[in-house]
């Protein structure tokens, strides 16, 4: 019985990590790329959005309007950013597709992993 339930969570385990691997080299392929050959940083772009509405729901809710329909005014770039680089045109991704690679990119670009707080010593 023990060796079944190990067997269906390493199963499981290995799906869930499979899916996570197809959704990163989506997010390399539809998004990430075009940043790498313009220069771009996406970790900057993500650092914009997280000081400007600073909840990841949000987050999510403002990227996904900008893809809708893309415009300087819904942006989370400057201005004088569009004189150098242009618009991103209008995604085709369906709803779902980009919602999946919106997490995909927060869970790529998110600081909440990055933070170390070094506990405080009690005497």
């Amino acid at each position: 019985m023990e060796k079944i339930i190990f067997i269906l969570f390493a199963a499981l385990f290995s799906l869930w990590g499979r899916e996570n691997t197809i959704l990163d080299q989506s997010l390399q392929k539809e998004c990430l790329q075009c940043h790498t050959q313009q220069q771009i940083p996406s970790e900057m772009i993500y650092r914009r959005y997280l000081l400007k509405y600073s909840s990841k729901a949000l987050i999510r809710k403002k990227i996904f309007a900008y893809f809708k329909a893309p415009s300087p005014e819904v942006s989370i770039m400057p201005a004088p950013f569009f004189k150098k680089f242009p618009i991103k045109k209008r995604s085709s991704l369906d709803d779902q597709t980009l919602k999946e690679l919106i997490d995909a990119y927060i869970r790529k670009f998110d600081v909440d992993k990055k933070i170390y707080i070094i506990p405080e010593k009690t005497d």
